[in-house]
């Protein structure tokens, strides 16, 4: 058993809030939107290489104590150490030990792609066992199956993967999609991370599907082309990296990209043009895929 206490504050003071909690012996502290959930809610985290908002106006701070701390007397600490004029309001409650491996996994089920095509956490039977089925544990990696951008790339494969094509997995997360690509029917499938945890949990998927990746940090020299590259990204790093995935598609193969706002379509075609006409193919809870051939 565990002590939380939620602190009302606001932007100028939540983290120096935050930071005497901790010093106080928080064994945990989040800041979060006193909005959450209402039509004043306020994203705070933009895409990488966008600068983060503001802290938000309304803000609660929430932290986590062995269940013998003074909660009273800590947070008038803190308050004095973060310079507020005053104790601000809080709320105590008490948080009751759990498995939290086995909550986490209860929220991911099996995700039918369509009739062929399935992905099951590894704890989990598979519901058609005829079917392609895609075992996977994330690990600390990006990639269960269930954000739109991986069910349109997967839908995407499920199509367009033909017996032998080499296929490229840039920002690879668990594996996900070099598995799927392998299992039907890539020839030679790779994944590319800048993340170490991402490949070794790329590993231990592949290995648990029975395939073979070749797995390389994104650090590693990359020199040949493939028949597909699929990229599940941003729109900001994909924009980026369009010189370097447009050398590694093979002249005439296919390039697929999501993680792309419908808004954001536009913007991403243009950075890719020299070498693609990136065709609008699908969109899916107002996420993109764009896909087309190199031409040049």
């Amino acid at each position: 058993m565990w002590l939380s206490v939620t602190i009302a504050t606001d932007a100028a003071h939540a983290e120096a809030l935050s930071d005497a909690l901790l010093a106080l012996g928080a064994l945990s502290v989040g800041v979060e939107d006193a909005d959450a959930g209402t039509e004043r809610e306020t994203p705070q985290f933009g895409e990488p290489g966008s600068a983060p908002g503001p802290l938000w106006a309304r803000s609660r701070v929430v932290a986590l104590f062995e269940r013998s701390a003074d909660l009273p007397v800590i947070v008038a600490a803190a308050a004095g150490e973060a310079r507020l004029p005053a104790t601000p309001p809080f709320e105590t409650a008490e948080v009751a030990e759990q498995d939290w491996v086995r909550l986490t996994q209860s929220q991911f089920e099996p995700i039918r792609i369509d009739d062929r095509l399935w992905i099951v956490p590894s704890w989990h039977d598979a519901p058609d066992p005829d079917a392609i089925n895609l075992e996977l544990d994330p690990g600390l990696a990006f990639g269960t199956g269930s954000h739109p951008t991986t069910r349109l790339c997967l839908e995407w494969l499920r199509t367009h993967v033909h017996a032998g094509a080499s296929v490229l997995d840039y920002g690879c997360g668990s594996g996900i999609l070099a598995i799927a690509a392998a299992k039907l029917g890539a020839g030679r499938a790779t994944g590319v991370d800048i993340d170490a945890n991402a490949l070794a949990a790329a590993e231990d998927n592949a290995t648990r599907n029975g395939v073979v990746l070749q797995l390389m940090h994104s650090r590693q020299p990359l020199d040949t082309t493939f028949d597909i590259v699929v990229a599940n990204i941003l729109t900001n790093p994909l924009c980026v990296l369009a010189p370097l995935l447009t050398e590694r598609t093979c002249l005439g193969g296919q390039l697929v990209l999501s993680g792309i706002l419908a808004s954001q379509v536009a913007q991403v075609q243009e950075a890719y043009r020299p070498g693609f006409d990136l065709e609008f193919r699908a969109e899916r809870e107002g996420w993109a895929l764009l896909a087309g051939h190199r031409r040049c």
